[in-house]
């Protein structure tokens, strides 16, 4: 029979993570937490919700995630505010509005949801979550190495095999200037192969044109001039920095010179690892240096290098890698018979807790039969079992539920040497 109320779902591209993978994602998540620190990062936190401006003015106005994607909405004080679509602009700017940058460099992180409102597929959603890494008042290439290197290093923790690393250089602004001129007179003299996005950006963001994925302009893409021909020798001095200190490190790595990012605020390096083993969207991690957002944000100029992980990508290839089930909801099951016994599992849980066991007393009064059929069902490797003669001997039986044979008898332990003989044997 209907309740009579409409059921509610989640929206589309906003997902549910259920405890079962949860807990793979909280596994993944206390690995990149060992990682980061092991180079000297640490962690900070900024707001979902920012100022709509923050990320125009920092991501740029003719991009794809401020044009198309990012949610905003006026909220009672006429201000108009954003869901944050990456983090790095919330990021420095909390670095800005905190002087973090006054007396020395930071190495830090976050991790966390951020939305774009794009169609939903496989490792991209509406709401994703990201790692975020930034090196912040740093300025040489030795920077933009250890960064890569680090990655290079979680894809070794994690078992990821088959990524590939894509670089180029967007040099500093008067070069890209040179070059934009240039690109425009290409984009103009190919007028009749450009879509719709080609021909309006054209000239608000032509180096935007060249990352199109449209069958019908990989020509014209390929054959534009390189923005990588049109660097100075300071800017190929910091690139030819890079490659240097990634051959020491021995990580392979393939010049793209149409790689320019999603982002107006790099310059000089940009890289993104890729993968073929997640589909289309193969980006897996994307960064690059920014040197003029701090600025351009409102503080004192300052270097700056990142990069960006999807969690949602990289929680895929692990599990490809090396799938994990879902761990048990607890070490013991307490399963009990009569009021006097159910008091007294609710005491015998809470000593098992203080010598570092997890618990589960069975809620409310059911019989044994349907008890073990809950306690095996937690994935508990021990299930004790309280009834009267337990309780008036002070003792506990210990079933195992999966260690011993099926027939596994069970043994009764006096309820003070209890936490002792569970954590010898579970």
């Amino acid at each position: 029979m209907s309740s009579g109320f409409e059921k509610v779902a989640a929206l589309r591209g906003m997902n549910d993570v259920l405890p079962g993978v949860s807990a793979q994602w909280e596994a993944l998540e206390a690995i990149v937490r060992d990682w980061l620190r092991s180079y000297g990062y640490r962690n900070m936190r900024t707001p979902v919700v920012e100022l709509t401006r923050l990320f125009t003015r920092g991501i740029g106005e003719v991009t794809d995630i401020v044009e198309k994607e990012m949610y905003t909405f006026v909220d009672n004080e006429k201000e108009s505010l954003a869901l944050r679509p990456e983090m790095t602009a919330g990021m420095v700017r909390a670095a800005i509005e905190h002087s973090m940058l006054y007396d020395r460099p930071h190495r830090v992180y976050a991790m966390g949801p951020v939305f774009r409102h794009e169609r939903p597929q496989r490792g991209r959603y509406r709401q994703f979550h990201q790692i975020d890494v930034e090196a912040l008042g740093f300025a040489g290439p030795d920077v933009d190495a250890e960064l890569i290197v680090m990655l290079a290093r979680l894809w070794r923790i994690l078992g990821l095999t088959d990524m590939r690393l894509e670089l180029n250089s967007l040099g500093q602004p008067d070069e890209r200037a040179a070059h934009r001129e240039a690109l425009v007179a290409h984009l103009e003299a190919h007028r009749d192969v450009l879509d719709e996005d080609g021909q309006r950006r054209m000239y608000s963001n032509p180096l935007r044109v060249l990352d199109t994925k449209n069958p019908a302009m990989q020509a014209m893409a390929d054959s534009a001039p390189r923005l990588f021909d049109f660097l100075g020798e300071a800017s190929r001095a910091h690139f030819d920095g890079l490659c240097a200190r990634l051959d020491d490190a021995g990580i392979a790595y393939r010049l793209n010179p149409r790689l320019v990012r999603g982002l107006d605020y790099y310059n000089l390096t940009v890289f993104e690892w890729v993968t073929d083993r997640i589909g289309a969207q193969g980006t897996v991690c994307g960064g690059g240096r920014y040197d003029g957002l701090i600025q351009m944000l409102g503080g004192k100029a300052s270097p700056a290098v990142g990069f960006g992980i999807g969690i949602e990508r990289l929680l895929d290839l692990w599990q490809q890698a090396a799938p994990t089930e879902a761990p048990p909801e607890c070490d013991v099951y307490i399963v009990h018979q009569g009021e006097a016994a159910q008091r007294l599992a609710a005491t015998v849980a809470e000593s098992l807790r203080d010598e570092g066991l997890s618990a589960i007393v069975h809620a409310g009064a059911s019989s044994f039969k349907a008890q073990f059929k809950r306690a095996d069902a937690s994935g508990a490797a021990n299930a004790v079992i309280l009834g009267a003669d337990e309780v008036a001997a002070g003792v506990a039986s210990i079933k195992p539920l999966r260690n011993g044979p099926d027939n596994a008898t069970q043994t009764q332990v006096p309820l003070a040497q209890l936490a002792q003989v569970l954590k010898s044997v579970n």
